[in-house]
């Protein structure tokens, strides 16, 4: 297979499993956004967003970051909410109406390598966990500065390294470790794909960017039980989702017992556990 049909192929797979999991988001979208919300929080404030500006989300997922931004948009502010995933657009459109922020929020489907928006038409551009899933982030980023006006700023999130965010790499870990998925070849976009922080910004630097500052936020996820970590797991990850999908039940259990076995240290006495996490936070002027 050809490299450009390989790469079709990946976005193809990659849309598809995320229109598979936005229930899965849909209904774990609150916990979620209770550990992730520092990352939220840091990327809010690093734009400034003003009344009156337009500020365009991309990969929103379930649009929580956007969301939060869009409250500091009025009067006269808009959000444009996308992800490749129209079930993922469902899911934010759903929150927007939620906090009653519908008559100033656009939610709708697009391609963040592909923007379907006019040059200069955004003051700023949110993307949280979404560039190092793509095929050519690179592209996406020069997209993203094509459309933000002079004097814009794009703030990000990509996870950092594999061992500072153990519960994040574990699903990929453990079904490579147990033969339920071979290793996926180097350079192939993932959670970690730009995990260094010299080369996120390298990206950004060589796709336009100024001016370019890049930050850690430490993360906590807690949770009351090893079976609340696998419930959350299958339901976010789309590596667990599959592997559990198509798995005997005797593999199932060989599964399940060594992703308890890797999460051991971080139970507690009273069976919750408590685990770290790090992301890498970048914001950059155009």
């Amino acid at each position: 297979m050809g490299l450009e049909e390989d790469v079709a192929e990946f976005r193809t797979a990659s849309r598809d499993c995320w229109e598979a999991g936005a229930a899965g988001w849909s209904a774990r979208r609150a916990a979620f956004q209770a550990a992730a919300a520092p990352v939220s929080h840091w990327m809010v404030e690093a734009i400034e967003p003003q009344p009156g500006q337009t500020v365009l989300e991309l990969a929103a997922g379930p649009g929580d970051t956007g969301l939060l931004a869009a409250e500091l948009l009025r009067p006269g502010g808009k959000l444009i909410s996308t992800d490749g995933a129209e079930a993922m657009v469902a899911v934010a459109r759903e929150r927007a109406g939620e906090l009653g922020l519908m008559d100033m929020v656009e939610a709708r489907p697009m391609e963040a390598e592909w923007i379907d928006l006019g040059t200069a038409s955004v003051d700023a551009v949110l993307c949280r966990w979404g560039y190092m899933l793509l095929a050519d982030p690179e592209t996406a980023l020069r997209e993203t500065r094509r459309v933000l006006r002079p004097q814009g700023r794009v703030a990000l999130a990509v996870w950092d390294t594999r061992e500072v965010n153990p519960l994040l790499a574990l699903p990929s870990t453990l079904v490579v470790e147990l033969g339920f998925a071979p290793a996926p070849p180097p350079g192939r976009p993932g959670p970690f794909a730009l995990a260094d922080r010299e080369e996120l910004t390298d990206v950004l630097a060589t796709a336009g960017f100024q001016d370019i500052v890049v930050d850690a936020v430490a993360l906590r996820y807690d949770f009351p039980t090893l079976d609340a970590v696998w419930e959350q797991q299958v339901d976010l990850s789309p590596t667990l989702t599959n592997a559990v999908r198509d798995l005997s039940p005797a593999d199932h259990y060989r599964l399940r017992d060594a992703f308890d076995e890797r999460l051991a240290p971080y139970v507690a006495d009273d069976g919750s556990l408590s685990i770290p996490g790090r992301t890498l936070v970048a914001v950059a002027g155009a």
